[in-house]
């Protein structure tokens, strides 16, 4: 069974390095704002997201989650 991610829209501050360095390139930002003004990252496919992890590794706001 595969890994699940999960952002924390409200903690996210929208630095992009999640999606810098995602592998399948299917991290972005959302087009609404989050309640303290940011666009946070959203998984534009989660279908393609292998569970890797290296979006945990560099989020900086510890904003995702691996379950």
């Amino acid at each position: 069974m595969k890994n699940r991610v999960t952002i924390d829209i409200q903690r996210c501050k929208g630095c992009k390095l999640c999606a810098r360095f995602c592998p399948k390139k299917i991290i972005g930002l959302s087009d609404k704002a989050n309640l303290r003004g940011y666009h946070p990252a959203a998984i534009e496919d989660l279908s393609s997201c292998t569970g890797c992890g290296i979006c945990y590794l560099v989020c900086p706001d510890v904003a995702i989650e691996i379950r």
